[in-house]
């Protein structure tokens, strides 16, 4: 089965007065729906967009993987283990929660900031937190969550390109930018599907422009 989600009909957050857009792929803080807690192992995929100086300030999580990816602008991180980093587009960064970290996410520079990110649930709860960055992940390079049992996939593909999605359980494919087709269906930015038991799909870059996607291999919940 692929069921797709449209960016018009993500769940709406954030604090506009404090410069902060959310949308939100899942239920939320207040946005509860009872049929829409995760797939596979994908419990949030949330776009946040901040304006210059505007901010998450330091706030809690534990037995969440969670992964961003930057759309433009830069993103700072700073966290309860003394790391602190600079994010850009191209860029995986990798907070495994575990039995507890606090962190800042925050956008000091110039320009709008846009992120992509989202939370997955550990096969095992506790453990001590880490954190990684991949600078500049190359385009089909796979990225593993092993306390998640996942892999993110990150791929570039130009007008015309196809990718063949993984034959896996559970798939999820998040449109960053451009517009696909998934066989009968067309994509554009922020669109998602969530692909349950499908063999043989594979994603095309349709129109003019290039598509850039995230896609989640999951084994199963």
């Amino acid at each position: 089965m692929i069921d797709v989600r449209r960016s018009g009909d993500r769940y709406r957050g954030g604090e506009a007065a404090a410069g902060i857009e959310s949308f939100h792929a899942f239920s939320f803080g207040p946005h509860y729906d009872p049929d829409n807690l995760r797939f596979g192992a994908i419990l949030a995929c949330n776009e946040e967009r901040l304006a210059p100086g505007a901010g998450f300030d330091e706030h809690p999580h534990s037995h969440t993987e969670i992964v961003t990816w930057v759309v433009e602008g830069e993103l700072t991180h700073r966290d309860s283990t003394g790391r602190e980093s600079l994010v850009r587009p191209g860029d995986v960064q990798h907070l495994s929660a575990a039995g507890g970290v606090r962190h800042v996410e925050r956008n000091d520079g110039q320009a709008p900031l846009v992120f992509i990110q989202m939370w997955l649930a550990p096969l095992a709860p506790g453990g001590d937190p880490s954190y990684a960055v991949i600078h500049g992940i190359a385009d089909s390079t796979p990225y593993e969550i092993p306390g998640a049992g996942a892999l993110l996939h990150t791929r570039r593909l130009t007008p015309d390109e196809r990718t063949a999605l993984p034959d896996s359980p559970f798939v999820y494919v998040h449109v960053v930018r451009g517009e696909i087709r998934l066989r009968e269906e067309r994509l554009t930015a922020g669109d998602s599907a969530r692909i349950t038991a499908e063999t043989g799909v594979e994603a095309v870059a349709v129109g003019d422009a290039s598509a850039e996607l995230l896609v989640w291999e999951m084994a199963g919940e």
